[in-house]
C-alpha cells in the first residue's frame, strides 16, 4: 500500500503547526504517532519534516502512507458483496452466518478470510481493519479500513458519532408505540460471558431510536438508529421494550420457528469520507430471509 494525500495550506491555516493542522482535519493521535515512525511520512514542500513543522499560506504538506504488511489469515473464498472501493476503505456488505474475525471455535469462514483472499488475488497487501461490529448473523453493511490512517479517523468518527448507521429488524406483533427511544444502560449479564442485560446501576448509557416501518403477516418492520454503540444494543433494547428480534437465539431463544437467525440488518451507512471530504450514503436491501418474511418487502 502507497498512498500520498496533499494538502495545499489556505491563509485560515496560515503559521499553524503540522501536527495541528492535520488533527483538525480529522487525523487521530494515533495517526500522528504512526507517521512519526516514517521519516518520510510527512512532507513540506517536498522535504521531510517533524509535525511541529510551521505552515504557510501555499505550502504543499503531503502525508505519504507506506504499508507492506499482509494477514497471515487464511485465504478463502467466501461470498461477499462490495459497494464500494477506493485506495482509503470498502463498504461490505457482509452476509448472514458469517463472523467478523476468526476465533478458536471458526477459523476460516469469516469476513476477514474472503477478504484475505480478495486482496491476495489482487496481490495488494492486506490487513483486516473493521470499523463497526456486526454479530455473526447480523447482515448488511460495514467499513473495511485498506490502511491505519483511515482506521484511525474512522474510529475517531464513530466515537464522535459522526457516522450514520440504520439497521432494519423484524419483530412479532405491532409494535406498541409505533415508534420511540429506548434509553437504558446496557451491562453484561451476569451468568454469560456473551449475554447483556439492562443494568441501571452499572450499565454504559445506551440510546436506540426505533420507528415502524410496515406490518405484515403477524409481525412487525423496524428501522432502528443508534445514538450509542454497545455490544447487543438492538437485541437488549428490543427484548427490554418487550418485542425481542425474531429468531435471536440470545434473548428470544423460544421463537425460532420463522428464521434461523436474529432478523437484524445493518441496512444504511453514511458519513463524509475522512479523507476525500466527500459525503457517502450507501444502502442494502433487506436479505431474501427477512425480507420473505414481510411478503417480499423491500421498499425501505
Amino acid at each position: 500500500m502507497n498512498r500520498t494525500i496533499q494538502y495545499t495550506i489556505s491563509v485560515s491555516d496560515d503559521n499553524r503547526i503540522a501536527a495541528r493542522f492535520l488533527r483538525g482535519i480529522g487525523y487521530s493521535r494515533r495517526n500522528l504517532s504512526w507517521l512519526k515512525e516514517d521519516p518520510f511520512g510527512v512532507l513540506l514542500n517536498e522535504e521531510p519534516v517533524h509535525l511541529n513543522a510551521r505552515l504557510h499560506t501555499g505550502d504543499i504538506l503531503k502525508i505519504q502512507i507506506r504499508e507492506d504488511e499482509t494477514s497471515s489469515l487464511s485465504a478463502v473464498p467466501l461470498p461477499f458483496g462490495i459497494l464500494y472501493e477506493d485506495e482509503d476503505l470498502m463498504i461490505v456488505d457482509k452476509p448472514a452466518g458469517m463472523p467478523l474475525h476468526p476465533s478458536f471455535q471458526n477459523t476460516d469462514n469469516t469476513l476477514a478470510n474472503a477478504l484475505t483472499w480478495y486482496f491476495r488475488e489482487k496481490q495488494e497487501p492486506f490487513v483486516f481493519r473493521c470499523s463497526n461490529r456486526l454479530d455473526r448473523d447480523t447482515s448488511g453493511l460495514t467499513i473495511v479500513s485498506k490502511h491505519r490512517i483511515a482506521a484511525g479517523m474512522i474510529s475517531e468518527m464513530g466515537v464522535r458519532r459522526e457516522i450514520h448507521r440504520e439497521y432494519l429488524a423484524i419483530v412479532r406483533g405491532s409494535v406498541t408505540p409505533p415508534s420511540g427511544t429506548v434509553d437504558a444502560p446496557i451491562g453484561r449479564a451476569e451468568d454469560s460471558i456473551i449475554a447483556r442485560r439492562i443494568d441501571h446501576e452499572h450499565g454504559e448509557r445506551a440510546v436506540t431510536h426505533y420507528q415502524t416501518v410496515r406490518e405484515s403477516n403477524g409481525l412487525t418492520l423496524l428501522s432502528l438508529v443508534l445514538e450509542t454503540g454497545r455490544t447487543h444494543q438492538i437485541r437488549v433494547h428490543m427484548q427490554y421494550l418487550g418485542y425481542p428480534l425474531l429468531g435471536d437465539h440470545l434473548y428470544n431463544p423460544e421463537d425460532r420457528t420463522l428464521i434461523s437467525r436474529q432478523a437484524l440488518h445493518a441496512h444504511c451507512l453514511s458519513f463524509v469520507h475522512p479523507l476525500t471530504k466527500q459525503p457517502l450514503t450507501f444502502t442494502s436491501p433487506l436479505p431474501a430471509d427477512m425480507a420473505g418474511l414481510m411478503g417480499n418487502y423491500n421498499g425501505v
